[in-house]
């Protein structure tokens, strides 16, 4: 029986809704409740209704829920679960349906029976969005009757009145964001369409339709339902990768009303991806979930080593070895979790990390006497992560005693800036050395610093550490940012806040500038995580009309500068030249265009979630070229444009 299939109440009504506090503080500082007024903060939205719809399911009354981008960024909702109550609540005397969307802390989510178990750490969901969007309407199907209400802006325009009759139960929801709030109103598709999918695989059986019907994109519709649950999740996770054993190892238990559980497949990868969920919230950050998955599953290994004599009784592997080439998911459901911070990226209940520890050690036991070569594979592959790790050790102690790392002795390519405040600090990382030249030239070198690179570097995401260190290209930059790589990274060493990749527009700057985030990815992932990471927008044409010279980053806007510099008048002669890229700039219009903090555009580089990331890099630096050259030919230029 799936985990939507076990009904835990029979009676949702207005007596398990309870009021905790009113909705004033949410148009005023949106960003404590969504994260931010960016479009991240706008997608957020839609999971807070949809959060909603999948507590239904959680609680076993909904097996299926829609999404709809609708025209003019419109987003609807429906699922078939019970309906929002429409009986009045007690402490208010007011419509259930009515307090769950005007009041803050309103739900069925604080101990008065509705849900047992709910992803929403405040149940601030419906309210929220309903603060925070021009216009919503909500249509509950619910004792055969249709019963509607409106808002704008979290006041109620509409009182809840019966508008039909229904043969069905389940909520709708519609709203359009407001302008006022967000800055942008526009969904990406594929942004919920990534979340959706995760959702349909943390609840085995729940069916997730999406669909894009704005006539202004490309129509879209996918419809998601995994009968395998999180199992088929692992297997999506490693479609593109070399796994080492076909079989997804699963496991799961149940303790004092919580449940875990796990599945892991291992690919011949060298780098690990673990994520980890509580109450279908993703927790990026981990926490007590993580802590006993990764504690057994190194006690595991090291106890099935020894008892088939794979491993000597002096060899011991280390976490790191066991989790090379590893893809998990953990997903624990419990009554109240304790998520770190409003954005729960770090669950806090150290009892989960008991039970995970049981689920996962009596799972892998289990596994691996019935599948001893299975077993044998993997014990291999964490062997031969231990005899890397090792040399890698070698490797960097022997490149520490011949740079002089110990002194702080800097690489000769770097031409570093008299600032000495990280925080005030910027390194361009610069392909060529002509382009390096005119940067050195052209800096500010108060601030910046200049890291020059040459020809194509070491594609990282087929080595291992110990073939890095030493590397000519790479372990220059390593020793210029100070924080060491790997297990050794500190992001307090960081001698740069701001690292900043300057490769021309074209495939293969975008090519070096995906090596260069690989390495980040895989050895300096906090820096990405941390938002120190960008690249930088160089122009691609420069117009020129007698001596009045500007410079267009694209070819609409090459198109609209040159109506603008004409004045109206089509026999005005515009000069208009392609840069051929930075090292043909000269130092003054390298200032200009690429590095004046004033006028430069940079695009921070974000890790929304390790899975996409992962999946991206892979396509990125795997063996296949084609779709490597087809998605840098795609997505170069989708970037979101930023500049602090």
């Amino acid at each position: 029986m799936s985990d939507i299939e076990t009904k835990v109440t029979q009676d949702y009504d207005a007596s398990k809704i309870q009021v905790l506090e009113g909705l004033e503080a949410v148009r005023m500082r949106p960003g404590m409740y969504i994260g931010s007024t960016s479009a991240s903060g706008l997608h957020h939205l839609v999971y807070e209704i949809v959060d909603n719809s999948i507590d239904e399911a959680l609680a076993g009354y909904c097996d299926h829920i829609e999404v709809e981008i609708q025209e003019g960024n419109v987003i609807r909702v429906m699922d078939n679960g019970r309906g929002i109550p429409v009986d009045i609540q007690e402490q208010t005397g007011k419509p259930a349906l009515e307090v769950v969307f005007t009041v803050l802390h309103a739900g069925g989510k604080f101990g008065g029976g509705g849900y047992k178990v709910s992803g929403g750490l405040h149940g601030v969901g419906a309210s929220v969005v309903n603060a925070l969007s021009d216009w919503l309407e909500v249509r509950v199907h619910k004792g055969g009757k249709i019963y509607e209400m409106k808002f704008s802006r979290g006041a109620m325009t509409q009182e809840m009145r019966i508008v039909g009759d229904t043969d069905r139960t389940g909520t709708e929801v519609r709203f359009h964001p407001d302008p006022e709030m967000f800055d942008t109103t526009e969904y990406d598709y594929e942004t919920l369409h990534t979340r959706m999918r995760e959702q349909a695989f943390l609840n085995a059986g729940l069916g997730i339709t999406i669909r894009d019907l704005r006539s202004d994109h490309e129509p879209q519709s996918d419809s998601m339902r995994y009968e395998g649950g999180i199992r088929e999740f692992v297997s999506y996770i490693n479609r593109k990768k070399e796994c080492i054993h076909p079989q997804v190892i699963y496991t799961r238990g149940e303790r004092d009303g919580s449940v875990a559980e796990v599945a892991l497949q291992y690919n011949d990868g060298f780098n690990e991806i673990i994520v980890s969920f509580a109450n279908d919230i993703h927790t990026p950050e981990g926490g007590m979930h993580e802590t006993g998955f990764k504690t057994a599953l190194t006690r595991a290994l090291n106890a099935y080593g020894k008892k088939m004599k794979l491993l000597k009784e002096d060899d011991s592997l280390s976490g790191e070895d066991c989790r090379e080439g590893i893809c998990a998911v953990i997903s624990v459901k419990l009554e109240n979790p304790q998520f770190e911070g409003q954005t729960k990226a770090k669950l806090g209940n150290s009892d989960m990390r008991t039970l995970v520890d049981n689920v996962v050690s009596q799972g892998m036991e289990q596994f691996l006497e019935e599948n001893p070569a299975v077993g044998k594979a993997v014990i291999e592959k964490a062997m031969t992560a231990l005899k890397a790790r090792e040399a890698a050790r070698r490797a960097r102690d022997n490149v520490r005693r011949k740079t002089g790392l110990e002194s702080g002795q800097m690489p000769d390519k770097l031409q570093d800036c008299n600032e000495r405040d990280p925080s005030l600090c910027e390194i361009y990382i610069v392909e060529g050395d002509s382009a390096a030249g005119s940067a050195i030239q052209g800096r500010d070198s108060r601030f910046q610093a200049i890291l020059s690179m040459w020809g194509k570097m070491l594609n990282v995401e087929k080595a291992r550490a110990d073939k890095i260190y030493g590397n000519d290209k790479l372990y220059p930059m390593i020793l210029a940012l100070g924080a060491g790589m790997g297990e050794d990274f500190n992001l307090e060493k960081l001698r740069y806040h701001k690292i900043i990749i300057m490769a021309d527009a074209d495939v293969d700057g975008a090519h070096i500038r995906t090596l260069l985030l690989t390495f980040f990815f895989r050895y300096m992932r906090p820096l990405i995580e941390n938002g120190y990471v960008y690249s930088a927008v160089p122009p691609l044409y420069k117009l020129t009309r007698g001596k009045t010279t500007r410079v267009a980053y694209s070819d609409e806007e090459r198109d609209r500068i040159s109506q603008e510099m004409r004045g109206g008048n089509p026999n005005v002669k515009i000069d208009i030249s392609r840069f051929k890229g930075l090292g043909e700039m000269d130092p003054h219009e390298l200032w200009e265009t690429t590095m004046d903090p004033e006028k430069r555009t940079l695009r921070r580089i974000t890790l929304d979630d390790a899975v996409k990331a992962d999946d991206v890099f892979t396509v990125l630096m795997g063996e296949d070229v084609n779709p490597r050259r087809e998605w840098i030919e795609s997505n170069a230029r989708y970037v979101v444009n930023l500049d602090i």
